[in-house]
């Protein structure tokens, strides 16, 4: 029996280590012709916004949408922040809309105080939605914090990566997707 302790104990440690690790990787969505990405969730149960007005994906269509889903005590969190505020002051004026969507680990987390704390320390501009009872979490099947879901300007999620890396890929993405919106319309035929 005293064996059996440490192996479990060892067990649980690598189960939670998982829960927030830069190894953590999913690939991207890739939709086909018979099957389209799905469809974004909308923001659900989201307690308060923090650095702006209340957001949805509806009044977003057309944007880019990067939705990062994040704790501010998760290392591997603070680690992918820079590149997500890089990604938010390069693109936002091209049409790149981040929403940060905080979902507590800790019961200190879900306090508003500590995340607006959190959102100033990091110097955090963009909508942050706090997520304390998992609702966009869930609606999102995440499970890894951090997680990025791109979402074309169809609202479709495209593209996902749980955990640090693959920043340049990201950012690739991101582009790719800024283009395909830029695009001119297609002028008609001049009729006679």
């Amino acid at each position: 029996m005293n064996k059996l302790k440490p192996l479990v104990m060892l067990l649980a440690a690598c189960v939670f280590a998982s829960a927030c690790s830069p190894q953590v990787q999913a690939d991207p969505v890739e939709p086909t012709h018979t099957s389209p990405a799905p469809t974004a969730p909308e923001f659900k149960g989201i307690g308060h916004w923090l650095n702006g007005p209340p957001q949805t994906l509806q009044q977003l269509r057309g944007k880019v949408v990067l939705v990062e889903f994040w704790t501010y005590s998760c290392i591997n969190c603070i680690h992918v922040m820079p590149y997500v505020k890089q990604w938010h002051a390069t693109y936002k004026d091209q049409g790149l809309a981040v929403i940060g969507v905080h979902t507590p680990e800790y019961g200190y987390e879900k306090q508003l105080d500590n995340l607006q704390a959190a959102v100033k320390r990091f110097g955090i501009t963009y909508p942050v939605a706090q997520d304390n009872g998992y609702e966009t979490w869930n609606a999102y099947g995440n499970q890894y914090w951090p997680a990025l879901y791109l979402i074309d300007q169809d609202g479709r999620v495209v593209y996902q990566h749980f955990g640090e890396g693959g920043y340049a890929q990201t950012e690739a993405k991101i582009r790719q997707l800024l283009a395909q919106g830029s695009k001119p319309a297609a002028i008609p035929p001049h009729s006679p």
